[in-house]
């Protein structure tokens, strides 16, 4: 489904089949000369017919179009590979673009989910290696390329359009949003999204990606924006609006794993076993491996976050890691 926000711009709405997300919203900027496509949907055959459909009802030329991924899923940055041509400049955050060149490796991408794997089981979650075996960035890999790296303030001008990039780390290590100075319109990929919440996860023990959401969505909250387009759902007409309800959410998430912690201490997998999740599926013992996979990553994620400011402590629990309220 193609949407036409404006003249020039045009909102790409690629399925994304059998995936709770439903689709990907692209961006398209259309120009004179160069286009730019915001973000490209999985590596997937339906993804492709969708592109080349909208493409040719749009009389695209892939020669003349750049490519911007918002960050490294794989239902932003999938496509990459397939859209591009000799001509395209394909830009993306430092971050993320050195995660996705080490996910091109074989040597490296086998020790990266080999990691991922143990740090998972240590944290509770027994089938670390039957999730990663379904999950979309191991399913779909990202074959190697090379990227113009965007850095806090670069800025992007095409078609009359100055895009102002600015680094939103959390969703991803380097998730990346675009604002339109002008007519005040903000392109935040995963980083603020309607009717659902961005999945801040964390599978490591290097870095606390709450805390680097949380002061992502305060660098845009007083930006002059009339106009959200999201990556996911809906247009979102008030952003300050929306960024409330999501730090409330994530309050109210830190207050619910607090409350289970009341009962003595436990493991992430535990927890996120016994936290209330908004999906069809009632009884944890019937989440999909993946949902498991998104709520333990979650959990883990506020579970560092309520570590490092002191409310919650971490020790080792033979093999197992565990977590406490502090005595």
């Amino acid at each position: 489904m193609v949407d036409q926000i404006f003249p020039g711009l045009y909102r790409l709405e690629i399925p994304l089949p059998g995936n709770p997300l439903k689709s990907v919203n692209s961006y398209l900027i259309k120009g004179t000369d160069k286009n730019l496509l915001i973000d490209t949907g999985m590596n997937r055959p339906e993804c492709k017919k969708a592109f080349n459909q909208i493409f040719q009802e749009l009389n695209i030329d892939l020669h003349q179009t750049d490519i911007l991924i918002t960050h490294l899923h794989p239902d932003h940055a999938g496509l990459v590979p397939y859209l591009k041509s000799p001509h395209s400049r394909v830009y993306g955050s430092r971050a993320d673009t050195e995660m996705l060149s080490n996910l091109s490796d074989s040597s490296g991408s086998s020790q990266y989910w080999s990691d991922l794997a143990d740090f998972a089981v240590q944290n509770g979650f027994l089938e670390g290696n039957q999730a990663i075996s379904t999950h979309p960035c191991f399913k779909f890999k990202p074959e190697h390329i090379e990227y113009d790296v965007i850095e806090d303030g670069t800025n992007i001008d095409i078609n009359g359009i100055s895009l102002k990039c600015i680094l939103t780390p959390g969703h991803s290590r380097g998730h990346v949003c675009l604002y339109d100075e002008d007519k005040q319109i903000l392109f935040s990929g995963g980083h603020i999204l309607a009717e659902i919440t961005p999945n801040i996860a964390l599978f490591s023990n290097d870095y606390n990606p709450l805390h680097d959401y949380l002061q992502s969505l305060d660098k845009v909250f007083n930006l002059e924006v009339r106009m959200t387009l999201p990556s996911h759902r809906s247009i979102i007409f008030d952003h300050q609006e929306r960024i409330s309800e999501l730090k409330k959410h994530h309050q109210l998430r830190c207050e619910d794993i607090l409350k289970i912690l009341e009962y003595g201490p436990a493991n992430a997998y535990d927890i996120a076993s016994r936290m209330t999740w908004d999906l069809k599926h009632y009884q944890w013992e019937e989440f999909p491996l993946p949902q498991k996979w998104l709520a333990t990553g979650e959990v883990i994620a506020h579970l560092k976050y309520l570590c490092e400011s002191g409310r919650v402590v971490e020790y080792d629990g033979e093999g197992v890691t565990l977590f406490s309220l502090p005595v």
